[in-house]
């Protein structure tokens, strides 16, 4: 199978027309879609509390404190221009320095703790003093807001395995891969929608197909422990007549879907993944996570055993 060089916009409708106007896969094992979104302006693009909200947790805690740091020196600055002598209780002749009492002036202000040592002087002062404590008040309203949102947003808590099994499967081949749910926030009412992407030659012009992968179970009323999902590739299977070599050259790939109801935040939550060529393992069978505690009264979920699978003959050649 080989690239057809030629691009042209005619009947272009998308993802789902010619090929030659995408690149590498649809979406990122994160769930998070492969696209980079151009032409548009920086302040057309900006979605503050989309992005703080999607901050890694080490990053956002990082923000805060750098807008923390940064604001109080831009305000201990003002201070100093103002002039030190207007900062009423203020020790020259001391240890902690000018800078100092006008940066933590500044702290106590901008948290509107006031521990009456130091106070403004002056009409500037006052007001400047007055504005950075509105400034103070709004901020902190912003940052409990967004850390009630960042805690409060609906998620699937489910990991995926890092790779899609070809194992045999009631005398065939089946592709599988698994998910686990990783805390206590269960979900009912699960559902798994599998999409296969492939580039095929059509009338000379490599588009992208996609087809529907039949799942043996694609409902779960709750998933409690790890799910194997299974696509058997019979008859009615896109994949079925496919080799390994035609799997890799119609750049397959595969869009994993989830929903759920969780009952803690009371919302439907979603996740995806996908899998392509390079994550695909023919041969192999995943190992059990899952066994009996001692006494025989708990199940024990290893969910170190997530990407743990063995080799396993295969009952076709690929």
């Amino acid at each position: 199978m080989k690239f057809n060089k030629k691009v042209t916009t005619d009947n272009e409708t998308g993802l789902g027309t010619n090929s030659n106007f995408n690149g590498g896969r649809f979406f990122n094992k994160d769930g998070q879609a492969n696209v980079i979104l151009n032409g548009s302006s920086f302040f057309e693009g900006l979605n503050i509390y989309h992005a703080l909200l999607m901050l890694s947790r080490a990053n956002f805690i990082a923000l805060i404190f750098l807008f923390f740091t940064v604001i109080n020196l831009f305000f201990a600055c003002i201070y100093l221009l103002i002039g030190i002598d207007h900062l009423g209780g203020v020790v020259i002749n001391s240890d902690v320095g000018p800078f100092s009492e006008a940066f933590f002036f500044s702290v106590q202000t901008f948290t509107t703790v006031g521990y009456g040592r130091l106070n403004p002087v002056g009409f500037l002062t006052n007001t400047v003093a007055s504005i950075e404590a509105l400034i103070g008040l709004l901020s902190f309203a912003l940052i409990t807001g967004l850390l009630y949102g960042r805690f409060a947003k609906p998620r699937a808590f489910i990991k995926f395995s890092q790779n899609a099994l070809f194992a045999p499967y009631k005398e065939g081949v089946g592709l599988m891969l698994r998910m686990v749910p990783y805390t206590k926030n269960y979900l009912v009412n699960v559902e798994v929608k599998i999409t296969l992407a492939m580039r095929i030659e059509d009338d000379g012009l490599l588009k992208n197909k996609f087809y529907n992968l039949d799942l043996e179970i694609a409902k779960a009323n709750t998933l409690t422990t790890n799910w194997t999902l299974v696509h058997p590739i019979n008859e009615n299977s896109p994949l079925w007549g496919f080799s390994k070599a035609d799997i890799e050259a119609s750049f397959a790939e595969i869009l994993v879907f989830v929903q759920g109801f969780d009952e803690s935040f009371s919302n439907t939550v979603v996740t995806r993944t996908s899998y392509i060529f390079s994550e695909f393992v023919y041969g192999a069978k995943f190992d059990p996570m899952y066994h009996p505690s001692k006494t025989n009264t708990h199940t024990i979920l290893e969910l170190g055993l997530l990407n743990s699978f063995q080799k396993a003959k295969l009952p076709v050649d690929y």
